[in-house]
């Protein structure tokens, strides 16, 4: 009984580190930001010049396509025109008025981005929404925050379509209404609000690898460099996921990660040890050929075909695979699962080796008598009960 309440006591007090440990950090302690702006009549530039007077940050405008267009002209129905074909179809980018091309096209470098635009007859500019729809997507996992400038009208519609345009963003507080009666104070309003965002600290060093275990054997595979992998990357260091994955197409063994990354398809000719993302929430983990679109992830190093095919359980279903950024521990008896501990998971996965038939899962055979049988079971409960170790 002693021990459970020891036990108990240090998970609480685990559990008040974490929290402690996950500040929001400041903006001293920040990321690298970028500060991305659409402004008409000089309002917004203004107020990024303020804003970049406090903090450090690259700063990019987006400009339209079409110049010198008077967007307020004829009680603003140039304006009105271009939200309401936005309105008519949200999810089409045709109903979006051209931009020119931006000069930073490539957000997975940033953890923290400040997107400043005017509202328009109480909707996100349009020339802004053009921006989101095609950028957004990079967003996903980063901290955002957004500044709203106005005559008067209240923001609620700009956030939402802020909400609507950048679905995945870490928002990092409340966004701020900067008015034509207060801009004049707009330096203040600004020192004010970032002292309460919740800004992404400083990124530590790129995580270039990735280790993939399967039937308690693992292999180290070399990720790109992309805003999905580092989104990956991000979760990882969280704690390693085991995913199900089934053999398809007598190429690919894949199934649902059970959360979007951000993508950047292009058409892959897929070989032998490639991962790559399919449809945003897929992982493929190739031992044969394809091509489709996809977005890379990156590759299995050191397998022949042959290997690749023994190592993804080629052509069998209900495949566990954990991903990790670091290596688990070897030869740890009762580690089923491969993900470095002994756990009640690995009862299940043990349970799993049973109904399946498998006899290549090493650390399944926890009683050491050179078979995985339901004595294995046994011991491994057991294991777990008393704390020892495996």
């Amino acid at each position: 009984m002693m021990k459970r309440i020891l036990l108990f006591m240090a998970i609480v007090m685990a559990i008040f580190s974490s929290q402690d440990v996950a500040r929001a950090a400041s903006v001293d302690e920040a990321g690298k930001m970028l500060v991305v702006y659409y402004s008409y009549t000089g309002n917004c530039r203004q107020i990024v010049e303020s804003l970049t007077a406090q903090v450090e940050a690259d700063v990019m405008e987006i400009e339209p396509a079409e110049k010198g267009l008077h967007y307020e002209a004829n009680n603003y129905a140039l304006g009105t025109q271009l939200l309401n074909a936005i309105n008519a179809a949200p999810n089409d980018a045709a109903s979006y008025p051209a931009i020119d091309p931006v000069p930073i096209t490539d957000l997975s470098g940033y953890d923290n981005i400040i997107i400043v635009t005017p509202l328009w007859w109480s909707q996100m500019a349009a020339i802004m929404q053009t921006y989101l729809f095609h950028y957004g997507p990079q967003m996903a996992g980063k901290h955002v925050g957004l500044i709203v400038s106005s005559h008067s009208s209240g923001i609620s519609q700009v956030v939402a379509d802020a909400k609507r345009l950048v679905p995945s963003a870490v928002w990092m507080g409340d966004a701020l209404w900067i008015k034509a009666s207060n801009h004049a104070n707009r330096a203040a309003l600004i020192q004010n609000w970032i002292a309460s965002l919740d800004f992404a600290a400083g990124a530590t060093a790129a995580v270039d690898q990735l280790y993939i275990t399967i039937g308690g054997v693992t292999q180290q595979a070399t990720l790109v460099d992309n805003a999905a992998t580092r989104e990956l990357v991000t979760r990882l260091q969280e704690a390693p996921v085991t995913v199900t994955l089934n053999s398809s197409g007598g190429f690919e063994i894949w199934g649902p990660l059970g959360f979007a990354l951000p993508t950047s398809n292009e058409q892959v000719n897929a070989q032998p040890g490639d991962i790559v993302l399919y449809n945003g929430s897929n992982i493929c983990l190739f031992y044969g050929s394809n091509s489709w679109s996809y977005t890379r992830l990156g590759h299995i190093d050191g397998l022949t075909e042959s290997q690749l095919r023994t190592f993804l359980k080629a052509g069998e279903s209900n495949i566990s695979v954990t991903l990790s950024i670091t290596a688990p521990a070897a030869g740890i008896k009762g580690d089923v699962n491969g993900d470095g501990e002994v756990s009640i998971g690995d009862v299940s996965a043990l349970i799993d080796v049973l109904l399946g038939g498998h006899t290549d899962t090493a650390m399944a055979d926890v009683n050491d008598d050179g078979e995985v049988s339901i004595g294995d079971i046994t011991k491994l409960i057991d294991i777990l009960l008393n704390g020892e170790s495996a």
